[in-house]
């Protein structure tokens, strides 16, 4: 027999061939025997028990009988014919139905020869039928070991409709087994696998394919989730380790005048614990040989900014410069004008660049970093060009973090001959559980409570019929001199309907708050950046009584005299985009309210999303439940997604897990750093092959 290993082409194993592994590639991504061995079935058929046709009972379950076919019939329809059998095993009869190859089936199907029969009945009246049933020759089923819980492997239509069934993928299975004799090289150690009581790895990949039982099935899955969230936390862990062993990073070795002047008399409030404790982490971090890499995680309305500002001004006591990155222009706008403000007259030069700055700006902007006259840069991506080279970057802030992709935060990375230390920041809370998968080679710091005298913002959930009572509301409040967003949803800035809904939306508000008495404003995705910009400042202003915009507000406004949030038809938005819109109010000190709209048709997980939102204002929550209803690859959005990959394991279900894990990885690389033991050597040979395959992991943060 040839000799195979996991990492030969899926065209090489018996009954595939090149048209048939062009086909697996495109539609699965299997390539090779390894991708075929961790293609893991969806759900499993238990083929345990055979019924007798007298016994059936109505229901959906899908079946096995045993007994022969008696008699074909044809039966005329509008479009051709179907064909008909008699199916019976002595205690009944039952109809099997073919709508289509009824002349193969007739020529292949042997009469009054006994047969396995598998598939879902129908009750017509009083009998049973089944429709393009599975049959298998008794003879055949008891030569062929049967397999007791069929595996169903996830599939595409493509595939189905060029011959490649469930049917097919369970003996391409087997036939890969029988290939490799079903032995597979162990990546864990003989001390692990004991110590948690799993599986070895060839017994595992046979019975989540093949379970010979029940029990057997849970402890496979247990084992391979336990191997797979094994890896990702070993490599991460391991990066981290690396990094702060070998990439070194500038000492800041004193807090400075201008550092002590603006904490003793710039801040506009004391800082809370939270924002103490992570200064102090931070500090620790700046102070070491080693280069920072931290995610600054924090609620809306937290208190991020100050502990940024605070760590630019540590920058520059130590004599470098800093950068603050934002994702929209916006934002990066507001940024600019919130730290000048706060800055009031310490000598410090600040300057903002984005894609909208004009050549002869960004000209001084280029010479006052190379000479090192520009202390703090702020802006949106403009701040990646290569054109922009500082004198000597020593601490780069990069706001809203998962809106940026990998290369783009790298490329800051490449602005000096050290790297800058890395603070990402992130208003949308994430899960422990991702936290410690996506960001487990990051430090993790968290401003968990909010600053004090801030009102929690109350929030309710309103249908559609309720509209003037909230109109009314939305009237009282701005009579206390209070302002209002209305927002609308907005999948594509190109889809007609949504760009119809919000104009709909802004006649109706504009006929119940005419002029001249109500300002309105109008903000969307279509309008010129000037327009945008100009509609923007009227309501920051204080000149508009009323925001009607999309989600460009979602990110970054701060209108502290905006008391009121109403977010038309809510089912639409996902869970984190609501928490970070009732974000926008509650930033000054008069009482704030979010009012949820909706129709009456409402999903599943919308009525959970909505129940949500009104039960907590706690964004580590919220988050929590998003992801038990998104998913990780939703959550993390489109630069994110594929990173975590998962063949098996679910950040879900399989918390515990990757806290075990996490624990075990932590352990092993403290006793073991460089995995040289001989007692690691399988763990060290999978950690280098994953490794030199995952060309994501190596990049995440």
């Amino acid at each position: 027999m040839p000799q195979y290993n996991l990492n030969t082409s899926i065209a090489y194993l018996t009954g595939v061939g090149p048209a048939r592994a062009d086909l697996l590639k495109s539609e699965l991504g299997i390539r090779t025997f390894g991708d075929l061995i961790s293609f893991f079935p969806s759900r499993y058929i238990d083929k345990t028990q055979f019924y007798k046709i007298g016994e059936l009972q109505q229901n959906a379950s899908e079946i096995q009988l045993v007994g022969k076919v008696t008699g074909f019939k044809s039966i005329k329809q509008k479009r051709g014919s179907r064909l008909t059998a008699s199916f019976t095993d002595g205690t009944g009869t039952i109809e099997l139905v073919w709508f289509r190859a009824a002349k193969w089936i007739k020529d292949s199907i042997k009469v009054n020869e006994p047969y396995v029969l598998f598939g879902k009945t129908t009750l017509y009246g009083t009998k049973f039928s089944m429709a393009h049933p599975e049959m298998e020759l008794l003879s055949v089923h008891k030569k062929s070991g049967q397999i007791i819980m069929q595996p169903i492997y996830p599939s595409t239509e493509k595939l189905s409709n060029r011959g490649v069934s469930n049917r097919v993928l369970v003996k391409m299975m087997q036939q890969l087994f029988i290939e490799t004799q079903g032995k597979f090289r162990e990546s864990l150690s003989e001390s692990m696998i004991s110590e948690n009581g799993l599986l070895s790895k060839s017994e595992a990949l046979y019975n989540i394919h093949f379970p010979k039982s029940q029990e057997l099935l849970t402890r496979s899955q247990q084992r391979l989730v336990f191997e797979e969230l094994f890896y990702i936390q070993l490599q991460l862990i391991r990066k981290k380790i690396i990094r702060k062993s070998r990439i070194k990073g500038y000492v800041f070795d004193k807090i400075g005048p201008h550092f002590n002047d603006f904490y003793s008399h710039g801040l506009p409030f004391d800082l809370t614990n939270a924002q103490k404790r992570v200064l102090k982490e931070i500090r620790k971090d700046v102070g070491s040989n080693a280069q920072m890499n931290r995610l600054l995680q924090g609620d809306v309305g937290s208190g991020k900014t100050i502990v940024a500002l605070l760590c630019m001004l540590m920058a520059i006591d130590n004599g470098f410069q800093a950068a603050l990155m934002a994702p929209t222009e916006i934002l990066a706008i507001q940024h600019y004008h919130s730290i000048v403000e706060q800055l009031g007259d310490l000598p410090i030069t600040v300057k903002l660049l984005t894609g909208s700055s004009k050549v002869k700006q960004r000209r001084e902007i280029h010479d006052a970093l190379m000479d090192g006259s520009l202390d703090i840069l702020i802006g949106t991506h403009a701040l990646l060009e290569d054109k922009v080279q500082f004198k000597n970057l020593g601490f780069a802030i990069i706001d809203e973090q998962h809106r940026f992709g990998v290369e783009q935060r790298s490329k800051l990375w490449k602005k000096n001959n050290l790297p800058p230390h890395i603070l990402v920041m992130t208003a949308t809370p994430i899960p422990r559980t991702l936290a410690m998968s996506m960001y487990g080679d990051l430090d993790i710091s968290v401003i968990d409570e909010l600053p004090p005298g801030r009102k929690e913002i109350k929030t309710a959930h309103r249908y559609d019929s309720n509209r003037l009572s909230v109109f009314k509301f939305m009237r009282e409040e701005i009579e206390k001199g209070r302002q209002v967003y209305v927002v609308y949803p907005l999948i594509n800035e190109s889809e007609v309907m949504d760009y119809k809904d919000l104009m709909d939306g802004y006649e109706s508000i504009v006929r119940e708050f005419p002029l001249p008495k109500y300002q309105i404003s109008i903000v969307h995705g279509k309008m010129k950046p000037a327009d945008k910009e100009f509609e923007m400042n009227r309501f920051i202003k204080g000149e508009t009584n009323i925001m009607v915009a999309t989600t460009v507000i979602e990110v970054g406004v701060n209108v502290p005299n905006a008391s009121i949030m109403i977010i038309e038809s809510s089912e639409r938005f996902g869970l984190s985009q609501l928490h970070q819109l009732r974000g926008r109010v509650g930033r000054g000190a008069e009482q704030s309210f979010c009012i949820l709209m909706s129709g009456f048709k409402l999903s599943a997980d919308s009525k959970v999303r909505l129940k949500t939102m009104v039960d907590t204002s706690d964004g580590f929550k919220i988050a929590e439940v998003d992801l038990k209803l998104r998913g990780p690859g939703n959550l993390m959005g489109k630069q994110q997604s594929g990173v975590l990959d998962l063949k098996i394991a679910d950040l879900v279900k399989d918390a515990e897990v990757l806290t075990q894990v996490r624990a075990e990885a932590i352990h092993l690389l403290n006793e073991d750093p460089t995995l040289a033991k001989p007692a690691h050597k399988m763990i060290l040979e999978t950690y280098q092959h994953i490794a030199k395959n995952s060309t994501l992991w190596s990049n995440i943060s």
